[in-house]
């Protein structure tokens, strides 16, 4: 039996924007020393990380692990308390009426509200702490969350809701056993919308809302004219968002196997 080798494609397109970027530096098709070259960022970051500076109180050197676990503790906590509270109130206003005329105009009339238009309201309510961070994240997080949740319930197959009523289940058990795993697909949907827009906020945040994280090193490392650090920081933070999906997606087939079960049967 022959193993079959699949082509990286997915390295391609990586590949091509990264020579972009080299020759487009070495080749001064940008303003010099407005855009850092990637190896001048790959030492910085290399120095970022596994730099001895913090005996010298360097923002640049050996902090990189303590400021991705400020970032990554924020956007766990912010989207944890979105999570908890649009599950919940997406199941309430796709499975009732009234719920839906209560709620829902409310949460559509918020949504279009960029998150930086909550920082000021946020810093003076909750000033300039991790509750501030918190708000904005969860805020963020929470409207992909509800939406998807919602439009899960109401795409529920009416012919299951039919066969579980005529079996004689009440609607709490139709909720629990048949609404809530048919939405679980529109959930995780909204999860992973939801985790996108919480690392999003959380550098928002960082930059004005609190002293520490990415943010704050992206904003101080802007005003110092440090962008070869602006550029590796941007590259942390997709790459946590990456990891973040990643393990979303993972957790979505593990709990959804009944899906391809189904599928094959």
């Amino acid at each position: 039996m022959k193993l079959r080798f699949a082509p990286p494609w997915f390295l391609l397109l990586p590949a091509a924007l990264l020579a972009l970027w080299h020759f487009g530096v070495e080749l001064r098709w940008v303003t010099e020393g407005t855009v850092p070259s990637p190896s001048q960022v790959l030492k910085s970051w290399h120095t970022w990380i596994f730099g001895g500076g913090k005996l010298m109180l360097s923002p640049y050197s050996g902090t990189w692990l303590d400021n991705v676990a400020y970032s990554t503790r924020r956007v766990l906590q912010g989207f944890g308390l979105a999570a908890l509270v649009a599950i919940p109130l997406g199941l309430a206003i796709g499975w009732s009426r009234f719920a839906a005329r209560v709620i829902d105009p409310t949460v559509q009339l918020l949504r279009p509200v960029p998150i930086t238009a909550w920082l000021p309201f946020a810093i003076a309510v909750f000033g300039i702490y991790d509750a501030s961070a918190l708000f904005l994240i969860g805020l963020g997080a929470f409207y992909p969350i509800v939406v998807n949740t919602t439009h899960g319930v109401r795409d529920t197959n009416l012919l299951l809701l039919r066969a579980a009523r005529m079996m004689g289940a009440g609607a709490g058990t139709v909720l629990a056993k048949v609404v809530f795993p048919s939405a679980l697909p529109s959930i995780f949907t909204g999860l992973r919308l939801g985790i996108g827009v919480a690392w999003t906020a959380v550098i928002v945040a960082e930059m004005i809302a609190v002293k520490s994280g990415l943010g704050y090193v992206l904003w101080d490392a802007y005003y110092v004219g440090r962008m070869d650090i602006c550029v590796a920081t941007m590259f942390s933070v997709g790459l946590l968002g990456f990891i973040s999906d990643r393990v979303i997606v993972w957790a979505s087939r593990f709990l959804l196997r009944w899906r391809s079960l189904e599928a094959h049967a």
